[in-house]
């Protein structure tokens, strides 16, 4: 494994790599010359050079997409059949290949490479990764264990295939880190809770902080004056409270199977229900698909994979879903909506209704007309006032950040293409620790 600190050139690549369960995706950045320190000016940290996404790896054949920025060379690729992937070593090995072949990069061009692992327990800061690191994260597989498992093989596969670069992990929890221990902490016995670490850490962390400074740049406002409230809806959906700039509350908990329903994941239960909904629920599951170097007990397994909308319809597509207006598409699309109304409420008032914006972001925040339509028909009593024009162009308007909302003054109403890649791009550019004076 490397060492504590990798000091790198400043002319060298950064790769930042977002494994998912079946799916791999990663950009490709150089360094700025001279970037700025300030963490409210940093779009022109990084340029990105190029975007890949693999998928489909665990049901074989995987799909591999390439595509360059504007001022690159090269050639591209859409969702093109790779029968030699079948893992994601294969996969990371596949994008390499294809990097030196059709783009005439260099993996020796890479220094740094960015891992976005969901689970960091009490690591609150990116670490390089060394054995130590490396055991840390993986004994906290067991509360991330269709997660934190895939990232550890990816790593694993990024240090046998670049040696001389630096693999650093960057935490999904740690934007959470500032939420008040009375709002984290579960109403169990507390020697236990602390002795095996059971609190709401909260996830999509990478996500809110490149929101939160996005909207501080649409918004010229520094993030410490700022109050939101902003929804992460995608196949996996949080929501966070915003207070000042840091993390309030978040929907998700312990893991990240609470809070908002998703694609096959079941949100808030009444925690007996998995006891009545099956016996085996402590039995280790007998798919060994579903996670990679962890043991996933039927329980995790019915909770994270086998619930969501996926059960309710047969679909994990909230397009399939929001376009059906009748039976059990209706009734998934408005148990979503019944949802996020809940947390959107209970956070208005932790914030003492002074909220700066309301955010969607995520593939369905970004791209779901219907469902900001019904959010903000309720929402319309708190203040949030929906334009339904700029709501249906959203697709049109290339913007990071895009106004739906009617008014200008308080309440506003945003769209925000989020990018967690570009997040610890950005982060590990400004981070002094990684580059040489």
């Amino acid at each position: 494994m490397g060492s504590e600190e990798h000091r790198a050139p400043k002319s060298g690549l950064i790769l930042a790599v977002n494994a998912g369960s079946s799916s791999l995706k990663i950009s490709l950045f150089k360094r700025s010359p001279s970037p700025s320190p300030s963490p409210n000016d940093d779009s022109h940290a990084v340029e990105l050079l190029l975007t890949s996404t693999i998928d489909n790896i665990s049901a074989p054949p995987a799909r591999f997409s390439f595509a360059l920025a504007a001022h690159a060379e090269g050639r591209e690729t859409k969702k093109e059949p790779v029968e030699r992937v079948r893992d994601h070593a294969s996969a990371f090995a596949h994008f390499l290949d294809y990097l030196k072949r059709e783009a005439s990069i260099d993996r020796a061009q890479i220094v740094h490479v960015c891992h976005r692992v969901v689970h960091g327990g009490d690591y609150f800061k990116p670490v390089v990764i060394t054995d130590e690191s490396y055991h840390h994260i993986e004994r906290l597989s067991d509360l991330a264990p269709l997660h934190n498992g895939g990232a550890l093989s990816v790593i694993k596969a990024c240090i046998d295939a670049l040696p001389n670069a630096s693999s650093i992990a960057y935490f999904d929890t740690s934007f959470h880190r500032t939420i008040p221990e009375h709002i984290a902490m579960y109403a169990i016995r507390q020697d236990v809770a602390r002795r095996r670490g059971l609190k709401k850490y909260g996830f999509h962390g990478l996500s809110y902080a490149f929101i939160l400074r996005a909207v501080s740049a649409h918004l010229q406002r520094a993030p410490v004056s700022l109050n939101l409230i902003v929804l992460h809806l995608g196949s996996g959906a949080s929501m966070c409270a915003v207070a000042g700039g840091q993390s309030l509350d978040t929907t998700m908990g312990l893991t990240p199977v609470s809070g908002l329903p998703g694609a096959t994941r079941c949100g808030v239960i009444d925690p007996s229900l998995i006891f009545h909904y099956t016996n085996r629920a402590g039995r280790i599951s007998h798919d060994r698909s579903l996670a990679v170097d962890v043991h996933v007990t039927e329980a995790e397994e019915i909770l994270n994979k086998r619930s969501g909308w996926a059960a309710l319809t047969g679909t994990t597509d909230f397009g399939e879903i929001e376009e059906e207006d009748e039976g059990k598409w209706k009734t998934a699309f408005d148990l979503f909506v019944d949802r996020i109304l809940g947390f959107l409420g209970g956070y208005y008032l932790k914030l003492g209704g002074k909220v700066d914006a309301l955010v969607f972001a995520g593939g369905i925040g970004e791209r779901s007309v219907e469902l900001r339509e019904a959010v903000l028909e309720k929402a319309a009593c708190l203040g949030f006032k929906l334009d339904p024009e700029a709501n249906g162009k959203v697709d049109g308007d290339e913007s990071v950040v895009v106004d739906v909302g009617k008014g200008k003054e308080g309440k506003r109403v945003l769209v925000c293409r989020t990018d967690e890649q570009l997040e610890m791009a950005k982060e590990c550019a400004l981070d002094s620790r990684f580059w040489e004076e």
